[in-house]
């Protein structure tokens, strides 16, 4: 039986199924705990089915981005803020309802 609390972030493991999941979310008003498994897929258990889980908690698996096909090289700029090299004023692009010096009414 599961003694662990869930937690946003944490890796655990069912020792029963050898499955490894993530706890992506718990929702306290409705009682729920969503989490991902180390195959990307989804799924939500109550709390009754997580206090009875057989579950102990792990590390973060080393090769748990290879269900979704990610790279080192995607992590790279991820706390970086990226800004283009031709960077223009979004404002600059809208056109002005007046043009030269007449309003463009429809």
């Amino acid at each position: 039986m599961a003694r662990i609390r869930p937690q946003v972030g944490k890796w655990y493991k069912d020792t029963e199924t050898e499955q490894l999941f993530e706890v992506v979310a718990v929702d306290d008003g409705s009682d729920s705990v969503e989490v991902q498994l180390i195959d990307g897929e989804l799924c939500q258990y109550d709390m009754e089915s997580w206090r009875q889980l057989s579950l102990e908690t792990v590390e973060e698996p080393e090769d748990w981005r290879n269900a979704f096909e990610l790279s080192d090289d995607d992590y790279r700029f991820l706390d970086d803020t990226m800004v283009p090299e031709n960077w223009n004023n979004p404002l600059s692009e809208i056109e002005s309802d007046i043009v030269n010096g007449l309003l463009d009414e429809y």
